[in-house]
């Protein structure tokens, strides 16, 4: 955009912004940024906010860092006035030209751009004259990319390109994600800081941080602010890779497991059948007692491994299925990757289980109709029924609606309702085991 935009005079929040920059405060300003992907309550936001004061200090009293997005701060003056530009180096194109005095400018855009930061001191004379510029450089800086919590399949589906950032940029990364998680991850990434943001926020690391970047599902982004293209279309893992400006090509996660021991000396199976809405499961209603009679009969134990045995809403409620042996519960992550990593197979739904099922080498049957096949990892073991509706998470017209259990947005209270999974028969998983097994 050229000089003619007009700044917007707001306050700074995110991730609402629709024009290439923004005069956001007659001073420094804190941010807190909410993901659209992952409600959170009010009283938490999902990530931690860049420090009130920017974090880099140049000439003149200017300060500057990339803390969700370019920001750049030019003090009050009595006589004469600043121009500030911000360039997307790559590109060529100026973002932002604009006239300001005692404000900070931020840019719109929040996910990795080479910015370059350019201030003109315009005299009283006027008379224009360069006191600033800075290029974009993360070499030796201090970033911080944060992984909203609570999401096991979202945060195995984005480190590897937290750590892709970190090595093509030669930045010191700190990455702030759950601490549930962080245990089978850290060991394993010794180059990078891992720390939840609770800890990151009493240890104060914001304050210093050249630049900081959050990785999520913005459902509602439409301008593409916090991302530069909609992860519906590019897959709920690539999207990690677009938004840090690295390659989206898709690399399992390493994990650090304290004990790798096979759980059991038979041949076994594990399945996970459970999911946080109803469009998730696999919904035809002999599919599950089908497959486990199909293993059984092949000489497989099938040790169920999901959280609950039992899950649901009002007068639906999906159970452990008949046949499978419940090794469900509040167990560590860990214990669930050990039975994982020594498992012939993982049969289950689009959920974090399968992410880690593939973290932990193990072949994935993936069952799942309300996703493309491109949302998710690859597997020659995809499960999806093409003769019915499907794919309706990754058409951006149709919102999803995390309060809703029966989200079904094409076919909800109708005789089609689920139909993408319902129609998914056994025969057809089987026929995916049998290719396995050959």
């Amino acid at each position: 955009m050229s000089e003619t935009a007009t700044p917007v005079l707001s306050n700074a929040s995110a991730p609402q912004a629709d024009t290439p920059a923004q005069v956001v405060s007659s001073a420094p300003a804190q941010t807190v940024a909410q993901s659209s992907g992952t409600p959170s309550p009010a009283s938490q936001p999902a990530y931690l906010a860049p420090p009130a004061q920017l974090a880099m200090e140049g000439p003149h009293g200017i300060r500057y860092d990339f803390n969700l997005g370019a920001r750049v701060f030019v003090p009050e003056r009595k006589e004469g006035k600043w121009r500030v530009i911000l360039r997307d180096m790559d590109t060529g194109n100026i973002l932002f030209s604009h006239e300001a005095n005692g404000a900070t400018i931020a840019s719109s855009k929040r996910y990795y751009i080479r910015f370059k930061i350019e201030v003109i001191d315009i005299g009283a004379d006027g008379v224009e004259r360069p006191v600033f510029e800075h290029e974009y450089d993360a070499r030796g800086q201090d970033v911080i990319i944060q992984l909203p919590v609570g999401t096991l399949g979202d945060t195995l589906a984005w480190f590897p390109y937290v750590e892709r950032f970190a090595e093509v940029r030669g930045a010191k990364v700190t990455c702030l994600l759950s601490g549930l998680i962080l245990p089978l991850l850290k060991d394993a990434y010794p180059n990078l800081t891992l720390m939840t943001s609770a800890d990151a926020e009493q240890a104060g690391i914001a304050a210093k941080s050249y630049a900081t970047y959050c990785i999520g599902l913005f459902f509602d982004d439409k301008d593409c602010i916090q991302q530069p293209t909609d992860f519906r279309f590019v897959g709920l893992h690539r999207t990690a890779g677009y938004i840090l400006g690295v390659s989206p090509h898709e690399e399992a996660p390493r994990l650090h497991l304290p004990d790798e021991s096979r759980p059991i000396a038979e041949p076994y199976v594990c399945i996970a059948v459970q999911a946080s809405t109803q469009c998730k499961y696999w919904n035809n209603p002999t599919g599950w007692q089908d497959v486990i009679a199909f293993l059984k009969e092949k000489g497989y134990r099938v040790i169920c491994i999901d959280q609950k045995s039992v899950h649901g809403t009002g007068l639906i409620w999906n159970h452990i299925p008949h046949g499978a042996e419940d090794e469900t519960g509040n167990r560590p992550l860990a214990e669930r990757a050990r039975w994982l990593k020594h498992a012939d197979a993982f049969i289950g739904l689009s959920s974090g289980l399968a992410w880690l099922a593939w973290a932990a080498g193990t072949e994935v049957v993936m069952i799942s109709g309300f996703t493309h096949p491109t949302n998710e990892f690859e597997t020659p073991y995809r499960v999806i029924n093409w003769h019915t509706c499907n794919s309706c998470w990754n058409d951006p017209k149709e919102r999803f609606d995390h309060h809703n259990f029966l989200w079904c947005p094409r076919h909800e209270n109708t005789p089609r309702q689920f139909e993408c999974t319902r129609l998914i028969t056994s025969e057809h998983v089987i026929n995916k085991l049998k290719k396995l097994f050959a």
